[in-house]
């Protein structure tokens, strides 16, 4: 395996009003001139498709949200479907990964949404998916709770690769769940947003929530936040909603410093160089999964199916969901080769 190649971690707006359709065009379109320009990892936002859902509950207009809600439903995704499947052919042209975020709805339920992000191999084929566990702040009245059995690592051509969405980055059990199985690419999905004039900015929080899980695990992390320029943000036609998107795209060494970036109030695609022959340097300060750990002392058990609330059973029939919980076994969560199987 070379220990060099290059990420590119895309900062452009999804075509709006929703639009899945277009923006997994727009997908397409990025991916493949990031492949052009010699990137072989290429990611993109939270919930890239169709949109963030950066609006709040109107109850001066709560017919108007619930048309909001329902438009981003129906321009929600099924993990794998058709949309990926599209992504995945040009991950397969180009011979890339590509990572996006990703507002996913379930098949048989037309209102249980996630908060996804998906991994695609170069084979064109979906890596796996992982839902957001602790949706954020308004995103509670949107999206499902996942689960577990999306923290994996996965081993690639390019080295082992993983990924978190948003303020998952601010739960240390979260990050260590990947640290943990040796991480070492890490995709952080952003909003890049908000930045209320009036109150609170995630300016800062990306910036060093970022640094701090490359410092933290000794890894690289390709950070792709979202900006969506004033001029379009209207088209949407959301009512409520906010557009204070600033960005913060970026590529960071293990050192916690900026290979690429960040890049803010703009579109565009950050590229830099990746050489895993930085990370055993790193390590020679501080090494959390080896000279650093004590697990003997203290150790991370990760339950993947714990916080799922439908499964169907077997006996009874694909017809007949039940809400059984059936994550008591407490396990380590597996790493994966790029085909999603277990080691």
């Amino acid at each position: 395996m070379d220990s060099r190649l290059t990420a590119a971690a895309v900062q452009i707006a999804p075509a709006l009003p929703f639009d899945k359709v277009a923006t997994v065009d727009r997908i397409r379109e990025a991916t493949a001139e990031a492949a052009d320009n010699g990137a072989e990892l290429v990611v993109f936002p939270e919930c890239f498709v169709p949109m963030y859902p950066n609006w709040s509950i109107d109850l001066q207009d709560e017919a108007k949200w619930a048309e909001n809600l329902r438009d981003l439903t129906y321009n929600a995704i099924r993990i794998p479907g058709p949309e990926t499947e599209s992504v995945g052919r040009v991950a397969r042209e180009r011979g890339v990964y590509v990572v996006f975020g990703a507002n996913e709805v379930e098949e048989r339920y037309d209102g249980l949404l996630y908060n996804s992000l998906v991994f695609i191999g170069p084979d064109g084929e979906v890596m796996g998916k992982h839902r957001k566990l602790f949706p954020s702040n308004r995103e509670k009245v949107f999206h499902a709770r996942g689960d577990a059995s999306g923290l994996n690592v996965y081993d690639t051509r390019l080295g082992r690769l993983g990924g978190l969405i948003c303020y998952e980055h601010l739960q240390p059990l979260l990050k260590y769940a990947l640290i943990g199985q040796g991480e070492q690419i890490h995709c952080a999905s952003w909003p890049g947003w908000p930045e209320f004039p009036t109150g609170r900015s995630n300016r800062g929080v990306i910036d060093v929530a970022s640094r701090a899980h490359a410092l933290e695990g000794q890894c690289f992390v390709i950070s792709s936040s979202l900006y969506v320029p004033p001029d379009r943000a209207e088209a949407a036609d959301l009512g409520n909603a906010s557009w204070t998107f600033f960005g913060g795209s970026g590529i960071i060494g293990p050192d916690g410093e900026y290979v690429a970036g960040p890049l803010y109030d703009e579109e565009g695609v950050v590229y830099g160089e990746i050489d895993l022959g930085l990370i055993p340097l790193r390590k020679a300060a501080i090494d959390t999964t080896g000279r650093d750990s004590a697990p003997a002392t203290i150790s991370l058990n990760v339950d993947p199916e714990s916080y799922s609330g439908i499964r169907w059973s077997k006996e009874a029939g694909a017809n007949r969901p039940h809400g059984k919980l059936d994550g008591h076994a407490t396990t380590e969560a597996p790493t994966r080769d790029h085909e999603g199987a277990e080691r």
